[in-house]
């Protein structure tokens, strides 16, 4: 078993990851995974995909824990990135687009990464598009003038706007038609998108197991947690609940 944890879901399929990085690839993280995996004393700790909503998502205190009992953690693209720019200060590193616009203020709401995705035994797919993926899309349609800038902007006002398990392309083009955008514009769109769409998401989680191979290629050192770690009585209660990661 390699000593190497990285939890992985629908970002990134594992058999494109595994060709990146030598790591035991997880489900998506939970609450008490990383104090669990911290158990198996890892060389690192890669977050990419983590469950929300009906599933307890990943303490930002156990990752701390991980950093203070020197650890390394990296987080990119969904849960990763979300965690990473709130807990970077303290030493986790962030990788990648969607990470440094959290970091900067320049993305804010959880929702900009969330998907609905199908079960484990099919290998987490996606069934919704991530709000980050639709903006860099957007983007680059504008940049190559498939779309007007008015039209890719209203394009991402209308994506926004529905919930994030009902975001994806043919719905919000269908909308879009609905209210009149320019229809020359929205055609052109729908036939460059399955060349041009970009995957953000896909593309950070890439991003972050490259940065982990480099890190423990070169043995680099490990940065000295600057924080204290405070044991509380909840925190106690945690570690003694903790049951050993199903591998």
């Amino acid at each position: 078993m390699s000593e190497v944890f990285v939890f992985l879901g629908p970002t990134l399929p594992r058999a494109e990851a595994a060709p990146e990085l030598d790591a035991t690839f997880l489900p998506p993280v939970a609450q008490g995974d990383v104090i669990r995996i911290c158990a198996e004393k890892p060389k690192a700790i890669g977050i990419v995909d983590g469950f929300f909503e009906s599933v307890p998502s990943v303490w930002h205190k156990e990752i701390l824990f991980a950093l203070h009992a020197g650890i390394p953690v990296f987080g990119a693209s969904s849960m990763g990135a979300l965690r990473a720019a709130e807990l970077h200060p303290f030493g986790m590193v962030g990788v990648g687009a969607i990470f440094e616009a959290y970091r900067d203020g320049r993305l804010e709401d959880d929702d900009e990464v969330a998907v609905v995705h199908g079960p484990a035994e099919l290998g987490y797919p996606a069934l919704s598009e991530a709000m980050v993926n639709i903006r860099r899309t957007l983007a680059d349609a504008v940049a190559e003038r498939v779309v007007s800038r008015d039209t890719g902007f209203r394009l991402e006002s209308i994506a926004k706007e529905l919930p994030y398990r009902d975001r994806g392309y043919g719905r919000a083009l269908r909308l879009a038609a609905d209210l009149g955008l320019p229809a020359d514009e929205l055609s052109a769109f729908k036939t460059w998108l399955p060349t041009g769409r970009f995957d953000q998401k896909r593309d950070d989680a890439r991003r972050m197991l490259r940065t982990m191979r480099r890190h423990l290629d070169h043995d680099a050192a490990v940065p000295e947690a600057r924080f204290h770690f405070e044991r509380t009585a909840l925190w106690d209660r945690a570690m003694r609940e903790a049951t050993p990661l199903a591998m």
